[in-house]
This record gives C-alpha cells, structure tokens and sequence, in this order.
C-alpha cells in the first residue's frame, strides 16, 4: 500500500468516527438536529432501536434505492453504513445533556463545526460519497432534475417523516439546513486528496465555490 493510499483509509475511517461523534454532540444539545437524524430520532422512538442501529438501517435502505437508479458504491459508501452509526452511539454514551442555554448552543455549535471537518475527511479521500449523496445525485442524473430541487425535496420529505414520528426539530435543524453547505465548502478544499490519489469525486453544486 502506498503512503497516499494509507493515508486516504486513515482519512475516510477518522472522518466517519468524527461524523458520528459530531451528531451525538448536536443531539445531546437538543436544539433539533439535521433532518436526516430526525428521521433517526423518530425512527428510533417509535421502534426502540439505539439511534446508532436505526442509523445504519436507514443507511441501508436508501443504499438498496441506488441500484434502480444505477449508482455504484466505493468502499466509503459501505463503510458510511457501517461505522457512523456505532460513533454516533459512543458519542451519545460519552456526552451528557447540558443543563444551561449556553452550554447547549456551545455543544450544538461544536458538533456543527465537527461536522463540517469530518466531511471534509471522509468526501476528500475520494473513496466513494454517503449513501444519501449517492441518493442525491443518482436522482439529479437520472430524472434530470436540478440538484437543488432533488436535494430540497428528499430533505424535506425526510424531515416531514421524521417530525411526524416524534424526531426533534428546532432552531439547530434551521441552523443545519443554511450553515452546513458553506462550512463544507471551506473544510473540503483543505482535506481533499490530490487528484492522482484516486478517481474524480465531484463535488454537489452548493459545496462548490462560488
């Protein structure tokens, strides 16, 4: 293995665990979460199922929706599956709820930024987008739609979804939906490999620079 290729794996694993932990602090911050996690959320109230578990089962599902629209997953499509959901449920076991506004917005505002990093790592090892980037993007390729408008509309839905069995939305999921997308354009730049070190991932139109 080659020193870039290590390096590229080392990426993609401490970006996924730091992905997961970064959702268990905007969790435990309970100022409402991304609306991919209120789904997680509701899912796992009504089910009784760990949040990290029903992670990695909505992860699942919306894999299996790539293979009609022809996606082809790389091994850190398969790995997003598998590993963010058991960082999320260490990071919940680790962190407790605060008790004060301040130090809800301060643990909410850290998860945010934590976030932003950890995707900068594992989308700059170049070793295959999320599950629902993949969704995202299959759809734009298939249908023709504009990416925004796919984009608006699976978050939306899931976020209806996901309210509508009991998930947690609030001013951090308002805070989610407008900041994410700038603070991935800035962390992504930084962490992303050199183009010989694998194949071409492109980035979505809302990470590009404007």
């Amino acid at each position: 293995m080659t020193f870039l290729g290590a390096r590229r794996g080392l990426q993609l694993l401490l970006g996924l665990f730091l992905y997961g932990f970064s959702l268990a602090m905007m969790i435990r911050a309970t100022l409402g979460v991304s609306p991919w996690d209120v789904l997680g959320q509701g899912g796992s109230l009504r089910t009784g199922i760990p949040f990290g578990t029903m992670t990695i089962i909505i992860g699942v599902i919306v894999l299996l929706l790539w293979i009609p629209l022809r996606q082809r997953p790389g091994v850190g499509t398969v790995l997003n599956v598998l590993l963010v959901g058991p960082s999320a449920e260490i990071g919940l076991a680790l962190i407790g709820e605060p008790g004060q506004l301040w130090a809800r917005i301060l643990l909410f505002t850290g998860g945010l930024v934590l976030l932003a990093v950890a995707s900068g790592l594992y989308i700059g090892a170049r070793l295959g987008p999320g599950p629902r980037d993949g969704l995202m993007t299959g759809l734009h390729t298939r249908f023709g739609l504009p990416i925004w408008l796919v984009r608006t509309a699976i978050e939306g839905t899931v976020l209806l979804l996901g309210w509508s069995l009991g998930g947690s939305v609030g001013a951090g999921t308002v805070a989610f939906a407008l900041l994410i997308g700038p603070m991935i354009n800035i962390a992504l730049p930084v962490f992303r490999m050199p183009e010989r070190a694998g194949p071409r991932l492109e980035l979505l139109p809302s990470e590009r620079t404007p």
